[in-house]
Formats: C-alpha cells, structure tokens, sequence
C-alpha cells in the first residue's frame, strides 16, 4: 500500500483527498492534519510514503513545512495541491524538494495517478502551471548568481550528461533519449542519476529547472517519465 498523509488546513478539501485516496486500489490515507507544524510531527510519526501538501496553511506554510519534511526524510515525497497556479508558491514548492504541482481543480484520477507517479520515483506537474514554470525559472534563476560560477558548475556535465539533459528539457523521455543517442534506457537513467549526484537535486524537475537557470536549456516543455 502508498501510504499517504494529507495537510491541508480546508476541512472540506482535506475530507475529498482522503475519501480520492481511500477509494483508489493499493492507496491509503493515514492521517490529516491542517497545519504545517501538524504536518512536520505527523510525517515523523506516520512515515507516509506520499505528502498532499497545501501551500496557503497557519502556523507554517507549506513550502516551510515541504522543506522541513524532506529535509527530516528524504525518502518521503511530496505533491502541492494547491489553488495556486503562479510562481509565487510553484518555484519555492519544487526548490524545497517537492517532487510534483498539482492545482486543486485537478480530476480525483490525476491526483492518483500523481501520487502513484512519484512515488515510483517520477515528477508531476499540471499542465496548467507549465507556461507559470517557464517564465519563473527565466524571471528567477536559481544560484549560483555570478556567470563565472554557472558557467564552472555546468562545465561539470560530461558532453553526454548535457545530452541527456537537453532532451529531457525538449520533453523527451528516458526511452525517447536512449533512442535518439543510440544508448540503452538503463544508460541514460545512470547519466540522469549522475547529474542528480552532481548538482545535489532530487528528481528530473529539479534538475530541469536548474539547468535552465544556468542557461544550459531552453524550457519548451515539461519531462515525463
């Protein structure tokens, strides 16, 4: 079973997700909890596999408590289901290590399907928020601030690590970029996996976003797995 916890300070909200989770084969609810803090001690007791996390919440906000959470576990992943669709919460969301966007108008079968996805290692992010990606990465970039210091930082990719990152950036996935190099899928799922060791990311969307802000791609699309 994916266990999953809830934070989310909307009773209303809160009850639909759980009775979404609680209704899908091989998925369970095992606790929500309406505030950040709440939601920090519950990760720890609950060990949840998957976190549906609000952003707008008391006491500690869900960017706060997304970090606080991953930073404690890593190994817990965690969606933003949020009213939000602007960089003000996407950007910060992904940066404190959540690893999927999901806006709340979203349909019960994409918040499953979500939840599935990055618990088996993938990234979601709703297609709505895809445009609000692009122009806050380009608006915002990520550190190293100094041209000197990117440029040193993406000279630490090998010639067919950036390879692998550029098709990921054109929307390619794993299996289309082996093809497309003549590599075997394992092979650029072990490139990947470099470039997430090198740059101290998390997962495909991470890794996206900042090679974008280190002017390695251009964002056309979002990856999938």
């Amino acid at each position: 079973m994916i266990r999953v916890l809830i934070v989310d300070d909307q009773p209303l909200m809160a009850h639909a997700l759980g009775v979404f989770v609680d209704a899908a084969e091989g998925l369970e609810s095992v606790g929500i909890v309406s505030d950040g803090e709440a939601g920090v001690v519950a990760a720890r007791n609950f060990l949840p596999d998957v976190v549906l996390m609000d952003m707008h919440m008391p006491v500690m906000n869900g960017v706060d408590t997304t970090r606080a959470i991953v930073s404690e576990n890593p190994e817990i992943k965690v969606i933003a289901v949020t009213t939000f669709a602007s960089d003000e919460y996407l950007v910060p969301a992904l940066r404190a290590g959540a690893s999927g966007y999901l806006v709340k108008d979203a349909r019960p079968e994409e918040i499953v399907a979500a939840i599935r996805e990055v618990h088996a290692g993938g990234s979601v992010i709703s297609p709505r928020v895809t445009q609000e990606l692009i122009s806050a990465v380009r608006s915002a970039p990520i550190a190293p601030s100094s041209g000197s210091d990117a440029e040193a930082e993406a000279a630490t990719l090998s010639d067919r690590e950036l390879q692998v990152v550029q098709g990921l950036a054109r929307g390619l996935s794993n299996l289309e970029i082996a093809e497309e190099l003549s590599l075997s899928e394992a092979t650029v799922k072990g490139h990947m996996g470099r470039v997430m060791a090198k740059w101290q990311l998390r997962d495909r969307v991470q890794v996206l976003v900042h090679a974008a802000s280190l002017g390695i791609v251009q964002l056309g699309a979002l990856p999938h797995d």
